[in-house]
């Protein structure tokens, strides 16, 4: 009797003991699943910023390129200053949206990158070619935080 009663106890708790290993096995695994699709969002996140870090570094140095045309007095001086304005709102854009993923202090120095870009291009047009340069002085200096900033916060999502 006693060996039928063991049989009874096995056969009621192997199943049991069973079931919760299956248990315990689908919670690890959606575990697993749940850092691998963190894993995903975070690289796909760091990769559309480091795109974007890209472009505004293009969107900058274009900028500066209208501006050095603007200033050569050239011809089509208003076909020059559509263009370096147009580089100046394609740069703003593109530093609100990175402004989007920073602090506040970022998005105030990012703001006053593109204002003084704005005033640049405006200045460029009675500026003599060899002026450039230092109209662009404080631009610079900010774009370079700018450009930190870019590189501290794609260190940082890796």
């Amino acid at each position: 009797m006693e060996n039928n009663t063991r049989m009874r106890f096995a056969v009621t708790i192997f199943p049991m003991f069973i079931a919760t290993l299956s248990l315990l096995t689908a919670m690890y695994n959606g575990y697993l699943n749940n850092k691998f699709v963190e894993l995903i969002q975070r690289n796909v996140t760091r990769g559309e910023y480091m795109r974007t870090c890209k472009d505004i570094i293009d969107a900058y140095f274009q900028v500066k390129l209208r501006a050095s045309l603007l200033a050569s007095n050239s011809s089509n001086a208003e076909a020059r200053e559509a263009e370096a304005a147009n580089a100046v709102s394609h740069f703003a854009a593109l530093g609100t949206y990175l402004a989007n993923l920073q602090n506040e202090a970022a998005r105030a120095r990012y703001t006053r990158l593109s204002q003084e870009l704005t005033k640049v291009v405006a200045a460029a047009r009675t500026a003599a070619p060899g002026d450039i340069d230092k109209l662009f002085v404080p631009a610079d200096e900010l774009f370079a935080g700018m450009n930190d900033d870019c590189v501290k916060t794609a260190n940082s999502r890796i």
